[in-house]
């Protein structure tokens, strides 16, 4: 049976009244808890909230829904608006899933485990029949919660072999490693690296590992002050880049960023510290946006099929939702997008 199943066929769930026994505490109190909290004190919200995760319990505030058991909403949490990329994926997965007369609803945790939390109880207690989450990061307890409430979840963009959610993404960190076997097989053995925050943030993790793995094969390590993490802007590609070539001791022959925007700030910068890209420095990105295309010389870097991350996501919650048992869809291509801003370093040309 697929991961991440809702059970059908169950008895009557627990009531409000189960989880103020449980607590000790009135079921009025057991409302403040969810739809006021800061009327209650931190110790009793805490407990109550915990055992209505235990319980499978949540607020349901649609009466017709709750009547019917059914709302026909699915939630979709995503970690930031401001890339294309999710923009992607959830357009998609809304498309997919109006087909069939379901509605999606939006959550934003803005890279924030406590807001993507708050989000997902949001959404519950909205009556949510189903998830798609991006990252498996999430705070200790979450996708327990979820199971509890019995709602079928699928994580989007992340993907692992044997793990025990179901996905639709790819393995960043096999991907990392391909970026990186593309720049040592020219000859590069001097690397920078620009990345977003991997605080909570499993496939930045994950890249990150592929790409310390890959260079580990060769006995290449990153020299602490080649390597810049901070938001995933333009300007802070271009800082970063100013600030790598400027440090004292050998200069880096390729950079790898963790997305393309951070790339393209790289190259803006490059040009205008007069180095050349490929010649004098490779840069290789990662996502494969509209404008890695554009750039002169134009932008390699690993290329991810997010609209099929969408549709996948879609297809396996609409299957739930209509009680079917779905398997676990297969990883999604990730293709390595080789372009004009990488080439070998003038000492291996």
């Amino acid at each position: 049976m697929a991961r991440g199943m809702r059970e059908t066929g169950k008895a009557a769930g627990p009531r409000a009244l189960d989880v103020a026994a449980a607590a000790g505490v009135s079921t009025a109190t057991v409302s403040r808890a969810f739809n006021a909290p800061e009327k209650v004190a931190p110790e009793i919200r805490d407990k109550i909230l915990k055992i209505a995760a235990g319980l499978g319990w949540m607020p349901h505030p649609a009466g017709a829904a709750l009547a019917s058991r059914r709302t026909w909403l699915v939630g979709v949490l995503i970690p930031t608006l401001d890339h294309d990329v999710f923009a992607s994926q959830v357009g998609e997965l809304q498309a997919r899933l109006s087909e069939a007369g379901i509605t999606v609803l939006i959550g934003c945790s803005n890279y924030d485990g406590a807001q993507a939390e708050a989000q997902l109880r949001a959404m519950l207690a909205r009556g949510v029949e189903a998830l798609a989450i991006v990252g498996e990061a999430q705070r200790e307890g979450v996708f327990d919660m979820i199971r509890a409430r019995r709602v079928p979840y699928i994580v989007m963009y992340s993907y692992r072999a044997h793990a025990e959610h179901p996905f639709a993404g790819f393995d960043n960190a096999d991907a990392s490693r391909r970026a990186a076997h593309h720049l040592l097989d020219l000859g590069h053995r001097d690397f920078g690296l620009i990345h977003q925050p991997a605080k909570d943030n499993d496939r930045v993790l994950a890249r990150l590992d592929g790409l310390r793995g890959a260079l580990a094969e060769k006995g290449i390590a990153l020299r602490p002050q080649h390597v810049h993490e901070g938001v995933p802007s333009l300007t802070f590609g271009r800082q970063s880049l100013k600030a790598i070539m400027e440090t004292p001791g050998p200069r880096p022959t390729a950079i790898v960023c963790g997305n393309d925007t951070l790339a393209i700030g790289a190259m803006i910068e490059a040009r205008a510290l007069g180095i050349k890209v490929p010649e004098d420095l490779s840069v290789i990105g990662f996502d494969d946006v509209a404008m890695a295309l554009q750039m002169d010389p134009p932008l390699t870097t690993m290329r991810v099929e997010n609209a099929e991350i969408g549709r996948r996501a879609a297809d396996y919650l609409r299957t739930c939702l209509e009680d079917g048992t779905p398997d676990d869809p297969p990883p999604v291509e990730c293709r390595l997008m080789l372009r004009g801003s990488t080439a070998a370093p003038r000492q291996a040309r």
